[in-house]
């Protein structure tokens, strides 16, 4: 019996190891923070315990490769550039830049590249804090991907490039990317799309107290279902 037991013990120690977990709660300036994590179900953070970081002039890099991995980080600074790379289906990445901080994220640039399917984002930049300057680009090789991005600020510019068309990973012939994009606070806001395969739900909105808000999109496809509403 006491063999059987130890048995089972082992087994329930190396399932529980495939996952790998990361918390980190900092405070200070400069911070340049990599992060690369290789395996499946990991987790930076997580809806109760997230990855917080507070301080300006900050660099955050996360390297992602494999799937169900999870993402939960909130930044409190002025100033960010982040390299987000995910290679993998099924994850799920949620950021929010200057949550409930002195700091409103003023200065963001932020880069996302995504191989695989049906992963789902969550960028909400600035939220209440009318951050200026965040440049964000998605550059994603995949279907099904949900993207839900909030910026409220000025002189915002979103690039999206989505192609699903010639990738040769699952449901590659048709796309069913559903991307929610609201841009708001002031002028200059841009949001510049480019879409290859088909199908697939697209819904900018852009509200400002001022004019000069502009949205550039290719389409290469049959059967996208595209909204785009503007107003000031």
């Amino acid at each position: 019996m006491k063999k059987i037991i130890t048995t089972m013990l082992l087994i329930l120690l190396a399932t529980s190891s495939l996952a790998n977990e990361i918390y980190i709660q900092q405070v200070g300036d400069s911070l340049d923070l990599d992060i690369t994590q290789t395996g499946d179900n990991n987790m930076i953070g997580t809806s109760t315990t997230d990855v917080t970081l507070n301080g300006d002039d900050m660099t955050f890099a996360i390297t992602q490769v494999g799937n169900s991995n999870t993402i939960v980080a909130t930044i409190k600074g002025d100033t960010y550039t982040g390299t987000w790379d995910f290679l993998g289906n099924n994850n799920d990445v949620t950021l929010l830049c200057s949550s409930a901080s002195a700091g409103s994220c003023d200065t963001v640039t932020l880069n996302i590249d995504v191989t695989g399917d049906y992963n789902v984002f969550t960028f909400n930049i600035g939220e209440n804090g009318d951050a200026s300057g965040s440049t964000v680009e998605f550059t994603v090789t995949g279907d099904g991907q949900v993207f839900n991005t909030t910026i409220d600020g000025t002189n915002a510019a979103i690039t999206v490039v989505i192609d699903d068309g010639t990738s040769g990973l699952t449901n590659a012939a048709g796309n069913t990317n559903d991307l929610n994009i609201i841009s708001s606070g002031g002028n200059g806001n841009v949001v510049d799309l480019n879409i290859t395969g088909s199908g697939g739900t697209y819904n900018v909105t852009q509200t400002a107290t001022a004019i000069d808000q502009k949205v550039t999109a290719t389409f290469s496809g049959d059967n996208a279902n595209v909204d785009i509403t503007q107003s000031d």
